[in-house]
């Protein structure tokens, strides 16, 4: 399967235009590829449906999968996905984020800065008269996951 992930993220990569990038990609057992991307303007279906017309053309006609017997499936990562590059981090400064640690300790905060080793996390603590607000860097060997929190 690997092989097959190299060869479809080659014929891929020519297709991510604007500012589009590759968050993951997976082949299920039964060929089922599944792609998720993410843009830094967003990611719209259009864009998604654009890309997976010329994407399944290319791995048809390139024969990946010799009886011709696939499906192809390109989304965005959905919400309650964990963010997985750094560009998904820079995407989503300044947004409240949840933190999981290796020790599965977790904490929630404003995503403030981003850099190639790390994060800066600002949160709060205690309420109202007593509320303060910390800043804390932390390593990305540090963090189990990242997940956006979002508000409705």
């Amino acid at each position: 399967m690997e092989e097959k992930i190299a060869i479809i993220e080659r014929l891929l990569n020519p297709l991510l235009t604007e500012d589009i990038f590759l968050v993951d990609m997976k082949i299920k057992p039964t060929n089922n590829v599944k792609i998720y991307l993410d843009a830094d303007s967003g990611l719209g279906i259009e864009k998604c449906i654009r890309i997976n017309r010329a994407l399944y053309k290319e791995i048809d006609t390139n024969a990946v999968f010799t009886d011709g017997d696939f499906s192809l499936e390109v989304s965005s990562p959905g919400v309650d996905e964990p963010l997985k590059k750094l560009r998904q981090y820079y995407k989503n400064v300044g947004r409240d984020i949840e933190v999981t640690f290796l020790d599965d300790s977790i904490k929630t905060g404003r995503l403030e800065e981003v850099n190639d080793t790390g994060i800066k996390l600002v949160y709060t603590e205690g309420k109202n008269s007593k509320a303060k607000t910390h800043e804390i860097e932390l390593l990305f060997s540090e963090i189990k996951k990242t997940k956006v929190l979002i508000k409705f």
